[in-house]
């Protein structure tokens, strides 16, 4: 069975979803994000939080589980919309999305 991959007709949805990392999302963003979170866990980029409510830490999935977590040092966020983007992008890029338009990369809402 083929799996999905993420292509140029995706980056409407790419758009969608920096623009607004926790509004509605549609059926097409829903699919990609299916995607970047369906994959086996190792390596997987996630956000790690430091201080609840207050700073968070670019993490990987180490590829056992009970193995520790590989922090990123000196990749801390401030707020929970930019690691969002953030690791959106980072998935993006491992999954082979297309290159985005600058605008998009420099988005913050």
């Amino acid at each position: 069975m083929a799996r999905y991959q993420i292509g140029p007709d995706d980056v409407p949805f790419a758009r969608e979803f920096l623009a607004d990392p926790f509004g509605y999302r549609s059926p097409g963003l829903q699919r990609v994000l299916n995607v970047m979170r369906g994959l086996g866990p190792q390596g997987k980029y996630v956000i790690l939080c430091k201080e609840p409510y207050r700073r968070w830490r670019l993490a990987r999935l180490p590829a056992k589980r009970g193995e520790p977590i590989e922090e990123a040092d000196g990749v801390d966020y401030g707020d929970l919309a930019t690691a969002e983007r953030d690791v959106f992008l980072r998935r993006w890029r491992d999954l082979g999305g297309p290159d985005l338009p600058l605008e998009l990369l420099t988005m913050r809402r």
